[in-house]
């Protein structure tokens, strides 16, 4: 066992909320695998970076896995079919965050892989990592890349990109985050009760990749089952399981890396800074299913859950498929469901259509009711101080809002507008209402950027 550093160093991080988190309604639910659809929508850019461009044309026949968009910039992820089909007129898609985007329709045609034998074949059976040294780091990033892997947190940053030795700035630790401190969302969860071994497995193919020495998963200690299913995956391996304080933002990288090493990553700055790669524990799972088994990144585990919708899951689904299937294979909606939210509560997107799809980013959805809803009218700011007493990264959210409201770009930039995670901590605790993080996120849009 691997003992160069005692993790987690403090196991916190100053400031940040503690919202209910709602996990209750789908944290027990074994995941399922979501009935075959007809159709999926394939969107050429789900990731930070660079677009796709088609590699296929309308009519063209493709199967599971089979590249369908690729693109020759290093930010970047190639797409692949999440089925078996035929191809579909390019067209254009809007996503849950409200960019417009071409996509390729894929209509579904013959066998699929569905069921149980789906199942087993991205979370199930045996991961054995005893050909790991057939792979140079390079081969493993490069393979990485072509699967299309990104953060499956939600900010679908291309993994490989990451994973990419960089010699100006060794990295001596990987980061596996298991925290997922959004209210309700259950997917990584579960993903780490019933698929433990193959994070296991990724994490250790991602350090070689890396560099990294040291590999540490951190979890929040609101998740016992998923804890001790790490640590039984990780007997024998120089993989460690950090038990960190549940509290939100703990999935944010700076919050997580400081919780579990002490190091704290500087304004505008990334992990690398400070010799750290952090990656989700679901995007360790791909890249163990990329290297073990030569699996592109054609689905992923989504929380369909809220108290508006009949019957709260974990789903495993491709990528493409809509919302809208995911929802009925739960039920459906309740006659009390007043708002669908991509992802959760906190950081989450409100979407106006259920025909939208999943993309390799999307971690939950979430119907919630009437009374979840209900907002107070915004007021005027009071100067209570309470967002900048929350911001886990020691921002001032009113000056910034105030900035973005008012198009003041040099105070936008003197407080570091662009350093906002949105996290959503201000918005929580404002007493006036204010609407800080969509205010902040229109001022990043609009600022200009020269």
């Amino acid at each position: 066992m691997n003992a160069t550093l005692n993790f987690p160093v403090k196991g916190t991080f100053a400031r940040g909320v503690h919202p209910a988190d709602g996990k209750g309604l789908a944290a027990d639910r074994p995941i399922e695998v979501l009935p075959a659809v007809s159709q999926i929508v394939i969107a050429l850019q789900q990731h930070t970076g660079a677009p796709c461009q088609a590699v296929v044309v309308p009519k063209q026949q493709v199967r599971l896995g089979e590249k369908i968009g690729d693109a020759e910039a290093f930010i970047s992820a190639p797409v692949h079919a999440a089925v078996n089909g035929v191809v579909g007129r390019q067209s254009v898609v809007t996503l849950p965050n409200a960019r417009h985007v071409k996509m390729i329709p894929i209509t579904a045609e013959g066998e699929q892989l569905e069921g149980r034998a789906l199942y087993d074949e991205v979370l199930g059976g045996e991961w054995p990592i005893e050909k790991l040294e057939e792979w140079t780091p390079q081969a493993i990033a490069e393979r990485v890349r072509d699967a299309g892997i990104v953060g499956l947190g939600g900010a679908a940053f291309p993994t490989s990109v990451k994973l990419v030795r960089n010699e100006k700035k060794p990295v001596d630790v990987l980061l596996l985050n298991g925290c997922e401190c959004e209210p309700y969302l259950t997917a990584d969860c579960r993903i780490m009760i019933e698929a433990a071994r193959g994070i296991v497995a990724g994490a250790r193919i991602a350090a070689k990749a890396c560099g990294a020495k040291d590999i540490v998963v951190a979890i929040e200690n609101n998740k016992p089952q998923a804890i001790e299913a790490m640590k039984t995956a990780a007997e024998g391996t120089p993989v460690q399981v950090a038990a960190v304080e549940t509290k939100y933002p703990m999935g944010g990288e700076k919050q997580t890396v400081l919780a579990v090493t002490g190091r704290i990553i500087p304004t505008g700055g990334l992990p690398l800074d400070v010799g750290v790669v952090v990656i989700n524990v679901g995007t360790a799972l791909a890249v163990a299913r990329a290297i073990l088994r030569d699996g592109n990144l054609t689905h992923r585990v989504v929380t369909v859950t809220g108290a508006g919708v009949h019957t709260p899951k974990n789903l495993l689904v491709p990528v493409g498929a809509t919302y809208r299937a995911l929802i009925e294979c739960c039920g459906g909606l309740l006659p009390n469901a007043a708002r669908i939210v991509s992802g959760g509560p906190m950081m989450g997107f409100t979407v106006g259509s259920l025909d939208v799809p999943v993309t390799k980013g999307t971690s939950g959805i979430l119907a919630l009711t009437d009374q979840d809803v209900r907002t107070s009218e915004e007021t005027q700011c009071i100067r209570c101080g309470r967002c900048v007493d929350v911001c886990p990264l020691n921002l001032i959210p009113t000056r910034l809002a105030l900035a973005a409201r008012q198009k003041e770009w040099d105070v936008a930039k003197r407080y570091h507008l662009m350093a906002c995670m949105e996290c959503g901590c201000c918005a929580y605790a404002c007493p006036a209402g204010i609407p800080l993080v969509q205010l902040i996120r229109m001022g990043k849009v609009q600022m200009p950027r020269k």
